[in-house]
């Protein structure tokens, strides 16, 4: 009867040990990898596979994640590098790189420190950027050359299963000696833009005038035009009427204009003195004969 217990825990302790062993298998074969991660596997010391995100199931006791890789983008710490340009002005360039790992198992197995290596690469890349142009080229085509280093740096690191997502040129600093001298620069600059514009200005100014004074010329001989040509019509309808109707016709006329212009004068209001012709009576006396037809 003693021996029955004993049997059993002894059965038992196999069932126990036997489910611990297989917990550890599942705990050790199962490996959940987070979505931002990948896993490096290795199999006595050599790559075996990588894990992605997800569930994922190894050999256990022989296979082992050596290396867990985030594959988040990360941001290099902002790297001043000096640099020389073509026209031999010495500046300080600030620069910043972004980038993440593709292929782990390129980046574990072929690189010790990722960011020391894009740092120095890029540091030669935008010594070599500037080194070709000039300094005007370095301010007014920035982005150009942004591109190129970023063009640039994919291609040198690409062996090392990682990409590139961004490269920014943050600053562009200069010595006090160039920063003054380029100052100076952009003050005669100013002031000769000023002087330029201020004698555009004049120029169109005497331009305006001048077409003004053409202009207000063409309209005086034009309306002279015009009157010239009112004063031949009419010249030319009276020498009609003279032609047609005698001189009678005409001496009418002016018999007419003169007894119109004494009424207009003895019109006048107040008292005033009116000198008149000698003949202003006999102005009337022509209109009455003419208007008769006697001579």
């Amino acid at each position: 009867m003693n021996d029955i217990p004993a049997d059993l825990l002894g059965g038992n302790s196999v069932l126990l040990l036997l489910a611990a062993f297989l917990i550890i298998v599942v705990l050790l074969g199962v490996k959940i990898v987070p979505q931002s991660q990948k896993f490096v596997v290795e199999r006595f010391g050599r790559l075996q596979s990588v894990l992605g995100p997800g569930i994922n199931f190894i050999v256990p006791f022989l296979d082992r994640v050596r290396h867990r890789v985030s594959i988040l983008e990360r941001q290099l710490p902002t790297a001043s590098q000096d640099a020389i340009t073509s026209d031999n002005v010495l500046v300080q360039v600030d620069t910043s790189v972004f980038y993440r790992i593709l292929e782990p198992e390129k980046t574990v197995y072929r690189i010790r420190d990722v960011d020391a290596a894009i740092s120095t690469t890029v540091a030669g890349i935008v010594r070599s950027g500037i080194g070709e142009m000039e300094l005007d080229e370095v301010q007014s085509n920035r982005q150009q050359l942004i591109a190129k280093i970023k063009q640039q740096v994919a291609d040198a690191v690409d062996d090392w299963g990682i990409e590139v997502t961004r490269a920014e040129i943050l600053d562009v600093n200069l010595d006090n000696a160039t920063r003054e001298a380029m100052l100076q620069q952009l003050n005669a600059e100013r002031a000769r833009r000023a002087q330029v514009t201020e004698a555009e200005g004049k120029r169109r100014a005497v331009e305006l005038a001048a077409d003004a004074e053409l202009y207000a010329a063409e309209q005086t001989a034009k309306a002279r035009r015009i009157s010239a040509d009112a004063e031949a019509y009419a010249t030319e309808v009276v020498a009609k009427a003279i032609a047609e109707n005698g001189l009678e016709a005409a001496q009418y006329q002016v018999a007419l204009k003169q007894v119109e212009a004494l009424t207009v004068v003895g019109k006048g209001e107040g008292k005033q003195t009116i000198i008149l012709p000698a003949n202003a009576l006999d102005a009337f006396g022509d209109a009455f004969k003419l208007l008769k037809g006697k001579p």
